[in-house]
């Protein structure tokens, strides 16, 4: 069993897994933080990233201003950004059975998998991931297809040019498999692939394994994937949460006496409680329009931004918010909303019991009704004419890289009132802020992570007990920042394997068992003997027909009688004829009692030697040895058949036939 390691973001992971002829992708997750080294994709036209100062390095031999601009004091990117893809020559993509889907952040490479690898198999993965996939990669393509650069930068990515720029970018690694986003095209090709599966829905593989997803509870159907035989288990966690949010809680007890258990997917800011960071959301975001100013979240259009706006329903009244504007721009804000409404099944158990009140699950719905919340497809058009200040917009893309957010950026970035509070982990937000420099407007850094910290990971797997836990490196150690902080990391006994990208790690464990089926008049002709109280044996003589991973024992077929012909035949063609088995031997001899029965054969002289096997007996009159071991009898004695054969129907007497 082989596990390999497409990517090195431990929660964007990407991995295939070779398990007993088949061959699983562990989700496809697309690391965008690459974006960052890029510059910002205005909507509106922007004098001030139009008039940026092209790179020239220091001696002049290399320029690249076409490519690289210079803006505060740092060097970016200037096309269309590009995302870095999990690894795709460790092994042959096109061989890939499966890919199983944890969570929607986890596939938003999928098209770059499928569309480009060869890959003929199928996608599994929940509705609520598959539906709100499917909006995250709508929105990213129209982000991207909104503001189009015909010129693609790809001198400075030459490894001799890319060691002579300025940090960060000379350090930005797997450069060449940055890739520009993909078209609607290959997702809507991508997601045709796709089959949906419900909670504890058994999905066989080939006959050869079956996978089963489980709630992670951390986003709406997210998963946990079972991998099993009949004899051998592997678990896959990714992306869960113990918390008490709006999925349905985590399915914990399905995860015990897994023989691997891999491990990916925990929180990227150990040391934030989502409570207090929730909490200190709110109070700027109120003391921010109190004076005046707006407040600009740049966020995913799901996951989070649905318990922010819960949480600010509750907060709005207490604070004296209940006039300010709450607008949420994407282009797809509508379906986001609606979605978070219509999958009920998916949440947890108090929300779900709304529905048959029946109230909406989610009080975004309320706000809607009451106009404190405006959803738009974009700055354009409604928005426009509608849009009042102060008011807190939600929008996106986090990496303030494209989307609507950099026209905000733009737009409030000068005044001192305004105040942007990131509340997605993904990126640094020092890095994310970097090319809108100088900033006048407040910055509040509130990461929202509800994934699983080490301290509930630990508690965890105490609980579920696998055999070896596989992980990624960043999580056998403490973070760089942090190097004395021992409790922000794994430790196991044994402890946990880690990989990193590209890495092929050979799981520790061997296939030691397959399940076999008799077939019932095969079953009908058995003899069982019994060897020991309660336990019998027998012995069949069958044909092994293995097919699609089945093992059936057939009884052999009686051979055919051939015609008579005047024509010799082959000895190759000749049917061989089936003889019966000889009885297979039982027990054990006991020694004394042996003795005696040699003694009554006329067997007097007998000399006995004790070996580290056994016992070997010396029968001086006749010229023969006897070597009684454990699991084996021989006699050695020379040209004396009829002794010889007397000897063996002594030893018999004490043996059992089977």
């Amino acid at each position: 069993m082989k596990l390999y390691c497409l990517s090195g973001h431990p929660t964007l992971p990407c991995n295939v897994l070779k398990f007993k002829s088949t061959t699983i992708m562990l989700d496809c997750g697309l690391d965008t933080t690459s974006a960052l080294y890029f510059l910002p994709l205005p909507l509106v036209h922007s004098p001030r990233l139009s008039k940026l100062p092209g790179w020239v390095s220091k001696d002049g031999t290399v320029n690249l201003e076409k490519e690289l601009k210079e803006c505060a004091g740092r060097v970016f990117v200037d096309s269309q950004p590009e995302f870095c893809l999990p690894e795709r020559e460790l092994l042959d993509l096109s061989t890939v059975d499966v890919i199983l889907i944890s969570n929607y952040h986890c596939m938003m490479a999928l098209p770059y998998i499928t569309e480009h690898t060869g890959f003929s198999g199928t996608v599994y993965a929940t509705e609520p991931t598959f539906q709100i996939g499917r909006l995250l990669m709508e929105e990213l393509v129209t982000f991207m297809e909104r503001v189009p650069k015909a010129q693609s930068a790809t001198c400075w990515k030459n490894k001799e040019i890319q060691r002579m720029l300025p940090g960060p970018l000379k350090d930005a690694v797997d450069v060449w498999s940055w890739k520009r986003c993909y078209s609607l095209q290959e997702v809507n090709s991508a997601l045709s692939k796709v089959q949906l599966v419900g909670y504890s829905q058994k999905v066989e593989l080939f006959g050869a394994v079956q996978v089963t997803p489980l709630s992670s509870g951390y986003s709406l159907g997210s998963s946990n994937w079972i991998i099993q035989s009949h004899y051998e288990k592997v678990s896959y966690v990714s992306g869960s949460s113990l918390l008490t949010t709006h999925p349905q809680p985590m399915d914990q007890s399905s995860l015990k006496n897994s023989d691997v258990l891999i491990l990916t997917g925990l929180t990227q800011i150990p040391t934030a409680n989502p409570d207090g960071m929730l909490g200190e959301f709110c109070s700027n975001l109120a003391m921010t329009i109190r004076a005046g100013g707006n407040v600009l979240v740049p966020c995913y259009s799901s996951g989070v931004i649905y318990d922010l706006l819960e949480c600010l329903y509750q907060f709005m009244d207490s604070a004296n918010l209940g006039t300010t504007p709450f607008y949420f721009i994407s282009p797809v804000a509508n379906s986001s909303l609606e979605f978070s409404q219509i999958f009920a099944e998916w949440l947890c158990q108090n929300k779900q019991s709304k529905v048959y009140l029946p109230e909406p699950p989610f009080p975004h719905a309320e706000l809607i009704q009451t106009n404190k919340l405006k959803h738009y497809p974009s700055i354009h058009g409604e928005f426009s004419s509608e849009f009042r200040q102060p008011c807190v917009v939600f929008t996106g893309h986090p990496s303030l890289r494209f989307g609507d957010v950099v026209h905000f950026m733009e737009l409030w970035g000068k005044s001192s009132l305004n105040t942007i509070i990131f509340t997605e982990p993904d990126f640094s937000y020092l890095d994310a802020l970097a090319p809108y420099q100088p900033l006048a407007m407040k910055c509040v850094y509130c990461p929202i992570d509800t994934r699983l910290n080490f301290h509930q990971v630990s508690k965890l797997l105490k609980e579920v007990q696998p055999l070896h836990v596989v992980c990624p490196e960043q999580y056998t150690q403490p973070p760089p920042a942090q190097s004395h902080r021992s409790d922000l990391m794994l430790e196991l006994q044994p402890p946990p394997m880690a990989y990193r990208r590209c890495s092929v790690l050979g799981l520790p464990f061997r296939r030691r068992y397959e399940r076999i089926q008799l077939q019932p008049e095969l079953a009908k002709a058995l003899v069982p003997s019994e060897i020991k109280p309660g336990i019998s044996v027998a012995t069949v003589s069958a044909v092994l027909q293995s097919k699609d991973n089945k093992h059936v024992l057939q009884p052999v077929p009686k051979p055919t009688p051939l015609p008579p012909s005047k024509k010799r035949k082959r000895l190759m063609e000749e049917v061989p004829e089936l003889l019966s088995p000889k009885p297979l031997l039982s027990g054990s001899i006991p020694l004394e009692a042996f003795l005696g029965s040699l003694h009554k054969s006329g067997i007097t002289e007998v000399k006995v030697e004790e070996t580290a096997d056994g016992h070997i007996l010396h029968l001086q009159a006749e010229d023969a040895l006897i070597q009684l071991e454990e699991d084996a009898t021989h006699i050695v004695c020379d040209n004396n058949e009829p002794l010889r054969t007397a000897l063996r129907d002594l030893v018999l007497r004490f043996l059992q036939k089977l």
